[in-house]
């Protein structure tokens, strides 16, 4: 078989491209594939893949979920020439399998390749599928999910997990003399409702919890105002630290004896991967409420606590939530447990010897 060639589409979140790039880092250094990835403008691809050395070519793809109907409108209307601009990528560069990793790009790209009857392979690291897989899952000849509850919307689903990086599967749990730590961060940009509900609790958190210490990744735009809400709750500075990014995570990670974060895939399978017990708000705006659907799978796995956003509006939920768990090294030692279960140290491997699988 002369070189393999795979064409990975799609982008738009983390969640989406960052699994991209670990799983084409694999294709080439297991077998020495040359790797074209098709995406948007607006997608975080179009910074991620050309800094990791990958060949990127933007296509016009518009939104069709939470828009106006008129853009929804625009983009159906533009969607036949998308795919033809597939199309001609594919006739180009003439790969042996098309890698769907959801997103904006995916959807005519994995048209195209059907079409084509170029084999195609489609990766979906929520429970719940977005759109453009949902449309091509049960056209395709193999996909790859992370939960066991997404597998029934594609052919051929094998729950292979997201790849993440080894730095979370090597980290040692906390000591169990150590001082309890919460980690709370909502994502590269922060999470307003943490932002806005910890400052409220801290001084009786602090209370409840002897030793207790906080580190609380705010986001930049948010930092200034977080931390001076932290400062104006008049509690202990030296138990709480508000920092715009966090660059170490893992480092973070092996620090903590609980985090409390929101529920995107990323998110979700560094838990796993770290053994790390979870407190998750899922983002309710997150399209088809994957978010949820994410958190829920944690919970129904015993790794994880979920709180909706709206819990947080309630006087003493939080705090209770957190003063519940933090007092029970128990329970925590259970979830960490629970949450490697999940945990796929594999993952990236097994999607790409797929992907050559198929190829052939």
């Amino acid at each position: 078989m002369s070189q393999l060639r795979v064409l990975i589409a799609g982008g738009g979140t983390g969640g989406h491209i960052i699994p991209a790039l670990a799983v084409a880092r694999e294709l080439v250094a297991r077998h020495s594939a040359e790797i074209l990835f098709v995406g948007t403008a607006r997608g975080m691809e179009s910074r991620l893949v050309p800094e990791a050395g990958f060949q990127l070519i933007l296509v016009d793809v518009g939104q069709l979920k939470n828009v106006s109907w008129l853009t929804r409108l625009r983009t159906l209307l533009r969607l036949p020439f998308s795919v033809r601009t597939c199309n001609k990528l594919i006739g180009d560069f003439k790969p042996n399998v098309v890698f769907g990793v959801g997103g904006y790009a995916s959807g005519p790209a994995m048209a195209a390749a059907l079409r084509l009857r170029i084999p195609a392979m489609a990766f979906e690291p929520n429970a719940i599928p977005g759109l453009a897989n949902r449309l091509v899952g049960k056209r395709v000849q193999a996909a790859a999910v992370n939960f066991k509850s997404a597998a029934k919307w594609f052919r051929n689903a094998e729950v292979t997990g997201i790849p993440v990086r080894p730095e979370f599967f090597a980290l040692a749990p906390p000591s169990t003399t150590a001082a309890p730590h919460l980690l709370v961060f909502g994502g590269s940009q922060g999470a307003r409702i943490f932002n806005l509900h910890l400052p409220k609790i801290l001084p009786e958190l602090l209370n409840a919890v002897p030793g207790l210490t906080i580190l609380h990744q705010s986001g930049t735009r948010s930092f200034e105002p977080t931390q001076a809400a932290y400062t104006a709750s008049g509690a202990d500075p030296e138990r709480w630290d508000v920092q715009p990014f966090i660059d170490d995570m893992p480092r973070h990670f092996a620090q903590a004896t609980l985090v409390m974060a929101r529920s995107g895939a990323s998110t979700v399978a560094e838990l796993a991967a770290a053994a790390k017990p979870a407190l998750l708000v899922p983002f309710a705006a997150a399209a088809d409420n994957h978010q949820r659907r994410n958190a829920e799978e944690m919970v129904k796995a015993g790794a994880a606590l979920l709180l909706k956003e709206t819990d947080l509006d309630v006087p003493g939920k939080l705090l209770a939530a957190l003063t519940g768990l933090l007092a029970s090294p128990e329970r925590l030692a259970a979830m960490a447990a629970a949450a490697r279960t999940q945990a796929h140290p594999d993952a990236a491997e097994r999607i790409a010897n797929r992907l050559a699988a198929l190829a052939q």
